[in-house]
């Protein structure tokens, strides 16, 4: 029994009838939804990582943030309470749905603890190291201390400082320094801690209460 031959293919459209994606792309070359970016604006925040003080870590993170090209404006990592783990803390500008990826994200790293968005009230500091001429000692010097800084060194051509603060107040002293004509910055990071006694991350939190119990354990047995 013979089957019957069958219609032709459908076509589709040609180029020009196509439905074209919305939407512009990003300085990467990635798309922009243009519902997310009309719906959630970018805003500034302080994520903080507990990670696994081990060899690698850092390169890691840093690469998760160049691949999925977040908007990270600064990253730190220093030493904690325990010798085991370390803190990082990124400052980061993205619309609400890329924060909560950046957090998504982090979280899937193996050498990852906890990771926690910070509150606009916690405490916030970073430091910047500047070498400036030093034709005008005098001035140099009161400029330092209006911002509570320390000189780091003096000699007869230039001078280093520096100064600890939040942000606008590094930025208000760099701006007071440029009148001495800035050799050299550098400039870290934000460092944060949550305010008072919230904890900056739970896995910290835990932590400390493991210890307390394990240590009045130890207290009822002597």
């Amino acid at each position: 029994m013979s089957q019957g031959s069958e219609g032709p293919a459908p076509v589709g459209p040609g180029p020009d009838q196509r439905e074209m994606p919305a939407g512009r792309r990003s300085s990467q070359g990635i798309r922009v939804d243009p519902q997310v970016e009309a719906t959630h604006e970018s805003r500034r925040t302080v994520l903080s990582a507990l990670v696994y003080h081990e060899p690698g870590v850092l390169a890691e993170v840093s690469g998760l943030v160049s691949r999925r090209q977040f908007n990270i404006e600064s990253l730190t990592v220093g030493s904690t309470t325990n010798p085991e783990t370390a803190r990082i803390t990124l400052v980061i500008e993205e619309p609400e749905p890329g924060v909560r990826q950046v957090e998504r994200q982090l979280e899937k790293l193996q050498p990852v603890i906890s990771v926690r968005e910070l509150g606009d009230d916690a405490v916030r500091r970073e430091l910047v190291v500047l070498k400036v001429h030093g034709d005008n000692p005098d001035e140099v010097n009161a400029i330092t201390r209006m911002y509570d800084g320390t000189t780091l060194d003096a000699g007869p051509r230039t001078i280093t400082v520096q100064i600890t603060g939040d942000e606008q107040k590094i930025d208000d002293a760099i701006d007071a320094f440029r009148q001495f004509d800035i050799r050299e910055l550098a400039r870290t990071g934000q460092t944060a801690l949550s305010r008072g006694d919230e904890w900056t991350t739970d896995a910290e939190e835990e932590r400390y209460e493991q210890m307390r119990q394990e240590q009045a354990a130890t207290d009822d047995d002597d």
